[in-house]
């Protein structure tokens, strides 16, 4: 295990934590690795019942790691592109095959694949400072796990995702998207006290129900609409869109961190 992913358990509770702190605990090939495994390794033991999944630091995660060499990992072709995409999704399908409750603990900034993963979990109990996002059209490019209009609505989605802006916890509870708000003071106590009212119950009865909630979705099309999602998503990110050259040259000449506020003025 990593120590970019931590892992612990007691009382009947697996907690897993990003440990990227300095990073804004952005997600990478490695540590996606990692906290699949620590995934699996909560779903196989006997003794869990619940799994808590948070991140350290202030932020919950601002998605993908933009400073990553993805094209040494997988290529840069087309196909590579959907090689990525693909690992993406299955990455971010943890929370929801593992066939125990994952409860996302968010504080901070939960956007991107970061904002997938969350919306991938069971529960979600937010910090009432969080924010919640998907920016990546703004970048041309898409969420690779197209989970949220099964959680929002379709109206909503459209509302955020045309526009990649960011709504507060509040805003993302009234829409469906967190269960609880609570003070920021209050998360960590809030969160695990409903985990260990979970983890009361018969891990049987946890599992069957999920899996009969899971299956409903599934047999509605879930999967089968996020696999298509991969394909578009493919395509817009080997275009080359004139906001997409723009970006670039900016971080060429200047670094990713000037590209991106560059591209976020435009949004003020």
């Amino acid at each position: 295990m990593t120590d970019e992913v931590l892992y612990e358990a007691a009382e009947r509770i697996a907690r897993i934590t990003i440990n990227r702190p300095t990073k804004m605990n952005t997600l990478n090939p490695p540590l996606m690795a990692a906290l699949s495994a620590a995934l699996r390794r909560a779903d196989d033991d006997p003794g869990v019942s619940v799994v808590v999944l948070t991140s350290a630091g202030d932020h919950f995660g601002a998605g993908y790691d933009l400073k990553y060499d993805w094209n040494g990992h997988f290529g840069h072709d087309l196909m590579a592109m959907r090689r990525a995409l693909r690992a993406s999704v299955d990455f971010e399908f943890g929370p929801w095959d593992c066939s125990k409750p994952v409860i996302a603990m968010v504080r901070g900034y939960c956007l991107a694949g970061s904002c997938e993963l969350a919306m991938m979990c069971c529960i979600t109990y937010a910090a009432r400072s969080a924010k919640f996002g998907e920016p990546e059209i703004r970048f041309s490019t898409a969420p690779p796990a197209m989970i949220m209009p099964w959680l929002i609505g379709l109206k909503r989605t459209r509302e955020l995702l045309y526009t990649g802006d960011m709504i507060d916890a509040q805003e993302a509870c009234e829409a469906g998207m967190v269960n609880r708000v609570v003070d920021d003071e209050a998360l960590e106590e809030e969160t695990m006290r409903y985990a260990r009212r979970a983890a009361a119950i018969s891990v049987e009865g946890l599992q069957t129900t999920k899996a009969a909630i899971n299956r409903g979705a599934e047999i509605a099309g879930l999967r089968e609409a996020i696999a298509y999602g991969i394909e578009t998503a493919t395509i817009l990110d080997c275009s080359e869109t004139e906001q997409f050259l723009q970006f670039e040259a900016v971080r060429k000449e200047q670094g990713l961190s000037a590209a991106i506020r560059w591209r976020e003025s435009q949004f003020a």
